[in-house]
């Protein structure tokens, strides 16, 4: 154990202290250095809270040969006996441990879960620690272990800081000095005191693993660690781990033909979507460590409403694009997603204020060398608000990133494949930075609350060289801001809600400016439309605001051009800043002075950089008001291309209005072989049509932006410039007499006369040559006219006849209807009657049916007397048979009683066929009965049918209304 330690304290302003420890063997006694201006007072509040430790308290601070030389925490063991034995070894514990490992230091933070500050602090302990120390780290498995610092040479511990304790965790980004470094922040001795403690790694590939060991203690608890201690070997150091960052980006319409990057409120990490509109998913993967994994290609783009949803939920997105980044360094994927479709109806409905739900978004990727395909999945938080609502800073266009953590094992199918043991999320998310950020370039750590507010804002040195590249489209709306300062300017905002109310005395020159403002762009194109209304209304708003300039002829470019890329409150603020804070107003006060000025620098310079055209312009008699007035008052934004002006207003917001004397010397140096050949009226003409259509090509464009930034004009330069014309125009007026300057002045009166005469003939032939095109105009649309006028006679003669045929088709649909209810009326009778045949019939029917029965009824009884009687007769049983039939054969009777046996027989025998005649006739009128009825229900059905038939005409139809009376069909006999 170390007995000693150097704390070195450095005191940033009064309030504000960074404490940097580091260790060593050699100092014999506690040294204390002071650099800056803090107090004694402070150093000793400052020592109290470090060393708050209880063996310090104990022995005090000259005598501590038991100090915690990094602040361990409230459970640390006791780090020496009393004569100053090193401390025992750590108790055995399911850990991790590496080694090679380098402590830079430690020091105060405050905001512990910040990305930005880790970073930041990691550069500054990298650069400013002089005694680094090695140690072995020991990384728990669970949640309840300790890390624990150790000596390399006899594991003897140092410090030791629960896991509960951590708070966050951070590598250095890739391509950077901290690559190789990583950190932890811990709440130290209480929860007010946040301390970060960074690290350097000699083998650069073991900070993922270090970092996935962390994520391991955040996550498992120690149950769970006896449990898979048991079904699985521990994770070492040289385990298979492969970490991914996986961004997720959501895009919008933004109704100018593109998809712009929805907001993301900074404090609640929600994205800001808007109801209706139709979006983008963009995922970013990058691997960031171990050997790389070739990404073949994406199967799946996945997105459902919610958090920990099922598998089934989730609902398959169109893939629009797939493929590696122009850096490739990432895999971008793109699909498109239509909010409005039912399974989406959740993420498109308008949330409460002050709520938020839940959106998971899945990506299944197929890796070369993974047998499965892998799927990374991101939940993130969403806030839905009205199609109309505008989308205010402190919201930020950014990402939402997370770190996962895949382990893969060799297949024992193969020796070149892998299989995915697990795919771990981190706890601690490596959130995206954006690269344009703009923050005080400051070498030292601040603690919050102290320290004096600046409104200077400085830029980072690198951010030159990033603006000089040209920023990236889907950054420039906030990158603007942020260059201009007014990123956060609420009370701008407000202010020109205000000013949009009031009435500008400049209002007819807006509106006339307003058409012919980028007339070729889609967002402008329209009259009355979005662009031409947000542009109408910044110009309007500035004029009310800056009351001694007003609105300038040319200013309405400008401000289309901060429209395209933030909303109109936004733009307003950005013109403001540019206007005032970057001396473009200057230009119009005082008679336009600073302008002449202007040109006179931009003379001097041609005179020094282009001297041969110099020469030249100075012979034909051209000065720079006559061809650089537009290009210092719209900053290059009337004629030139879009893609080129957006690279200007990019460096004027980040170096100044001195970057439009780049471009004008560059353009006049890539135009110079051209202008040598012409004359004073040649010139002019070549600066008003070739040169801007010259640079409609974006790569001559990106050629004149790179000559642009390589030439190197200083503010030094242009300074004395600007000193030499103030003392020539006060020698000017010194020196020259009255009727000198008068005449000089008369001179360049009769010039700029001749100048403007010329001009005047040449509009005056512009205006002939326009009158005749409109009186040419105006003939074709008097023949139109004409035409037209026919035609609407026409029409309106076909009207007049349309409404006639109308009245006699109406007058015709009356009389129709007039007779359908005659015939209706006439149907309805013949039912009646038909119904009355029908019952009478049925009444026969029944008569008839009842007499049968009566009939059969009788005749069953007589015959059943007749067989009674014929078997009660010996004489006449032996003649008929049970069944009433006469037998076929009959024996001879005796010849003495012949007579007497014949004559019974004989009458027997008439009766017999009396009761058969009767028999016969009966059975003739049932036959005629059935026959009658089935005539009659013949009739019934042809007068049903004729109902039927009746009832499905139009005319029945036509005329059917709830009052008329409604027939009922009749039952069948």
């Amino acid at each position: 154990m170390f007995s000693h330690c150097l704390l070195v304290i450095v005191f940033m302003s009064e309030p504000v202290c960074v404490l940097v420890v580091c260790f060593c063997t050699s100092v014999c006694a506690v040294t204390c250095q002071i650099v800056g201006n803090g107090s004694e007072q402070q150093l000793q509040r400052e020592l109290e809270d470090v060393l708050m430790d209880p063996s310090v308290a104990e022995t005090g601070l000259a005598s501590g040969p038991g100090m915690d030389a990094l602040g361990g925490s409230d459970h640390a063991a006791d780090e020496s006996s009393s004569d100053g034995s090193p401390s025992s070894p750590i108790p055995d514990e399911d850990s991790v441990v590496f080694s090679q490992l380098t402590y830079l230091g430690c020091a105060s933070v405050n905001a512990p879960r910040s990305e930005v500050e880790a970073l930041r602090m990691m550069s500054i302990l990298r650069g400013q620690c002089q005694v680094p120390l090695d140690v072995t780290l020991s990384v728990p498995g669970v949640s309840e272990g300790t890390v624990r610092l150790l000596d390399p040479n006899n594991s003897t511990e140092i410090a030791n800081y629960p896991i509960y304790k951590i708070l966050f965790c951070v590598r250095g980004h890739d391509g950077t000095q901290e690559s190789d470094c990583f950190a932890f922040t811990e709440s130290h001795y209480n929860a007010e005191i946040f301390r970060i403690h960074v690290f350097r790694c000699q083998i650069q590939e073991a900070v993922s693993r270090i970092l996935y060991s962390f994520a391991t203690a955040f996550r498992r608890s120690a149950k769970k660690a006896v449990l898979s201690s048991q079904q699985a070997a521990p994770l070492t150091p040289d385990s298979d781990l492969f970490t991914f960052t996986v961004s997720l980006e959501i895009r919008e319409d933004d109704g100018k033909g593109t998809f712009s990057a929805v907001a993301k409120d900074k404090d609640k990490q929600s994205f800001k979507l808007r109801a209706g509109l139709d979006k983008k998913i963009v995922i970013y993967v990058q691997q960031t460590s171990n050997k790389e994994l070739a990404i073949e290609r994406c199967f799946g783009l996945l997105l459902s409403p919610g958090k920990n949803v099922k598998n089934s939920d989730m609902h398959l997105l169109d893939l629009e694009s797939m493929g590696k980044s122009s850096d490739g360094k990432s895999y971008i994927i793109t699909g498109s997603w239509n909010p409005n479709t039912p399974q989406f109806q959740a993420v498109n409905e308008e949330t409460p204020k002050d709520k938020f739900m839940y959106m998971t978004t899945a990506v299944d990727l197929v890796i070369t060398e993974v047998e499965e395909p892998v799927r990374f999945l991101l939940e993130t938080r969403v806030r839905v608000c009205s199609p109309n609502d505008r989308l205010f800073w402190p919201f930020s266009k950014r990402s939402y990133t997370e770190t996962f953590y895949l382990k893969l094992r060799q297949s024992p199918a193969s020796d070149t494949l892998y299989e995915v043991v697990s795919l771990e999320k981190c706890r601690f998310s490596l959130s995206f930075v954006l690269c344009f950020a703009v923050c005080p370039d400051n070498d030292e750590p601040l603690l919050s609350g102290s320290g004096d507010v600046s409104k200077e804002c400085f830029i980072p040195r690198q951010l030159p060289a990033l603006v000089r590249s040209g920023i990236p489209e889907a950054l420039r709306g906030e990158v603007w801001q942020l260059l201009a300062g007014c990123h956060n300017n609420d009370h701008q905002v407000e202010e020109y809600r205000t000013l949009i109310t009031k009435e500008s005395p400049q209002d007819s020159a807006i509106t006339r400016d307003i058409n012919r403002t980028f007339p070729a762009h889609d967002y402008f194109k329209d009259t009355g439309g979005d662009g031409q209304d947000s542009l109408y209304k910044i110009c309007k708003a500035y004029s009310v605001y800056d009351e001694e300039i007003g609105y300038c002829q040319g200013q309405s470019f400008l401000a289309a051009v901060l429209l395209l890329h933030m909303p109109e409150e936004q733009a307003f603020s950005v013109l403001v800043k540019i206007m005032f804070d970057y001396g473009l107003r200057d230009l119009f006060k005082q008679n336009f002075e600073d302008l002449h000025c202007k040109f006179f620098q931009l003379e001097r310079l041609m005179q020094e950089y282009i001297p041969d055209l110099y020469n030249h312009f100075l012979n034909v008699g051209l000065e720079a008001h006559m061809y650089a007035s537009q290009w210092f008052l719209t900053l290059f934004t009337a004629k030139f291309p879009l893609y080129m002006v957006f690279h200007i207003i990019d460096l004027l917001l980040c170096e100044g209005i001195s970057v439009i004397f780049n471009v004008a010397l560059a353009l006049l140096k890539t135009s110079k072989d051209d202008l040598i050949q012409t004359d004073f009226e040649g010139a002019l003409k070549f600066f008003r049509v070739p040169v801007p259509k010259r640079y409609r090509s974006e790569e001559n464009a990106k050629k004149l932006m790179e000559l642009a930034c390589s030439m190197k004009v200083s503010q030094k330069k242009l300074k004395k410039f600007e000193k030499e014309y103030h003392t020539m125009r006060e020698q000017q007026e010194q020196q020259e007499a009255p009727i000198e300057r008068y005449e000089r002045e008369n001179r360049r009166l009769q010039e700029a006369n001749m100048r403007l005469e010329q001009e005047n003939d040449d509009l005056a032939h512009e205006l002939v040559s326009s009158k005749i095109a409109l009186r040419k105009d105006l003939d074709n649309a008097e023949e139109k006219a004409d035409a037209l006028n026919k035609e609407l006679l026409l029409t309106k003669q076909k009207l007049v006849d349309s409404e006639d045929e109308k009245r006699r088709l109406e007058e015709e649909s009356a009389q129709l209807k007039e007779m359908c209810r005659r015939e209706l009326d006439k149907s309805e009778s013949e039912i009646k009657k038909n119904g009355s045949i029908i019952g009478e019939y049925k009444q026969i029917c029944s008569q008839l049916s009842e007499r049968l029965e009566k009939q059969q009824t009788a005749t069953r009884g007589e015959l059943e007397k007749i067989r009674s009687k014929v078997e009660a007769c010996e004489k006449c049983s032996s003649l008929f048979n049970k069944e009433g039939r006469v037998r076929a054969a009959v024996t001879t009777a005796p010849a003495g009683g012949g007579e007497e046996p014949d004559e019974e027989k004989e009458s027997l025998k008439n009766q017999l066929r009396e009761m058969e005649l009767e028999l016969a006739q009966t059975k003739l009128q049932l036959v005629e009965a059935e026959c009658k009825i089935q005539d009659l229900e013949h009739h019934l059905g042809l007068a049903l049918n004729e109902v039927q038939a009746a009832k499905k005409t139009w005319f029945n139809r036509t005329l059917n209304h709830p009052s008329s009376p409604k027939l009922k069909p009749l039952d069948p006999p």
